[in-house]
């Protein structure tokens, strides 16, 4: 057989076949399919429309429900949302189900799945949120997909799927204190473009990655969809492995999968993160890149410390170092993307204090578990910008409108840049900070 990459080889392996190549067209068996309260009324009115109002789902142990876009809100039309997945489950008595308002509630699904062990090293896993791509980093091929391919899976446990040539991003050297995976992404989007991995796997290699935390590395691949790309993966190593036997409880068996030596990668970066600098994506788009200190000075309304990119235990120890025994210049939020790490919060330590009361005594506003305002969202929900303010954000998008007004000026930047621009009330480097 030909040597193939990580993403090839778990293709083949779920399409039945000894080996793929890029721009095959197959059929793949699916491990698993995701969807929440904004695409799950459509994927499941397709299901119904193709296979029957009465039909049941290919495996009820392989469909994950996750609601947690607009939730905390008053809109009609966003609890209706709710209400349709809600009764799926019950018709269908599916088991992962994590319904608002039950102590079974986690927030933001890309963190859900793996906190929950839906996330393993070989699988195949499909989710109607572009973001899914975030399970990468355990080793598997994830990415989003739309409501009529998710209605189609719902049905039969297949998808057709074209086979993506494999970029590399190799980074070597020890990360510097004042460095965050976020950094490392956005150097690369801004390398590469919006557009420059489009419908291409995006393989991230090296010493500098495998240094990181599970955490860091799921940031890497939760932002290969603003690159363009089909799916990131990173090999799984002993990390990998202790996090996702921690959460499986041996329950479902996996396969770890690597890339060959000799595979075929269609294009190849290298960089030495020792010789990186903090950066912010500008507005309006993750790939405006520039270093903090280009910007530093720009002055801002908000900041933001949250969601599936930056919402985990990882950014908020960040960004407490930062903000301990210091008070915020502007308006900050802080967001746990899950109830677990909401809870986290409240227990683990900095200083003698928790981080929430490192927060809070920073003068920093906490919200509940979920996207909040990296979707901005019906008019009642938390984050929603209805003036044009500037923000910088942990989050992964700064479109026009995003986070609410078309006009916001948002900048995409680490917890640890979050957090020191919180300080300031201006773009600020975080080392002028951690010094």
């Amino acid at each position: 057989m030909p040597p193939m990459t990580l993403t090839e080889k778990i293709l083949a392996r779920h399409a039945d076949r000894p080996a793929v190549k890029p721009g095959d067209n197959i059929w793949v068996d699916v491990d698993l399919l995701m969807t929440h309260d904004v695409c799950g009324p459509g994927t499941i009115g397709v299901f119904k429309q193709h296979f029957g109002k009465d039909a049941k789902v290919w495996d009820r142990e392989k469909v994950v429900i996750i609601p947690d876009h607009y939730i905390f809100t008053q809109d009609k039309m966003a609890n209706r949302n709710v209400d349709v997945i809600r009764q799926f489950a019950a018709e269908q008595h599916l088991p992962h189900f994590y319904d608002v308002g039950t102590d079974r509630y986690k927030g933001v699904c890309h963190i859900a799945l793996p906190e929950e062990g839906h996330t393993r090293p070989g699988e195949v896993l499909f989710g109607t949120d572009s973001h899914t791509c975030t399970a990468g980093a355990f080793g598997e091929f994830a990415t989003g997909i739309g409501n009529t391919d998710a209605g189609f899976v719902l049905g039969t446990g297949k998808l057709w799927v074209k086979v993506p040539p494999t970029m590399r991003f190799v980074f070597h050297g020890e990360l510097p204190p004042y460095l965050m995976a976020k950094d490392l992404i956005l150097a690369a989007i801004g390398d590469i473009g919006c557009d420059g991995a489009t419908y291409r796997a995006m393989e991230f290699d090296g010493d500098g990655v495998y240094a990181l935390n599970i955490e860091e590395r799921m940031t890497l691949c939760n932002m290969v969809i603003e690159a363009g790309g089909k799916n990131g993966v990173i090999a799984p190593d002993k990390v990998t492995l202790d996090y996702v036997d921690a959460r499986n409880n041996g329950q479902k068996p996996y396969t770890v999968v690597k890339s060959d030596a000799g595979a075929n990668f269609v294009f190849e970066k290298v960089y030495d993160v020792r010789k990186m600098q903090p950066v912010v994506a500008k507005p309006h788009s993750p790939d405006n890149k520039a270093t903090v200190r280009e910007v530093s000075g720009t002055k801002l309304d908000r900041a933001y410390i949250g969601s599936c990119t930056g919402g985990k235990m990882t950014d908020f120890r960040a960004a407490a170092r930062i903000l301990q025994g210091k008070t915020v210049k502007i308006d900050t939020f802080v967001v746990p993307a899950t109830s677990e790490i909401a809870a986290q919060l409240k227990t683990e330590k900095l200083g003698g204090q928790t981080l929430e009361q490192v927060f809070l005594n920073a003068g920093a506003k906490l919200g509940d578990a979920s996207c909040a305002a990296c979707l901005g969202g019906p008019s009642d929900t938390f984050g929603r910008l209805n003036t044009a303010l500037s923000c910088i954000s942990t989050t992964n998008r700064n479109f026009p409108g995003r986070m609410g007004h078309k006009e916001a000026r948002v900048y995409l930047a680490s917890p640890l840049t979050v957090a020191a621009s919180a300080l300031k009330g201006v773009i600020t480097d975080p080392r002028e900070c951690l010094e």
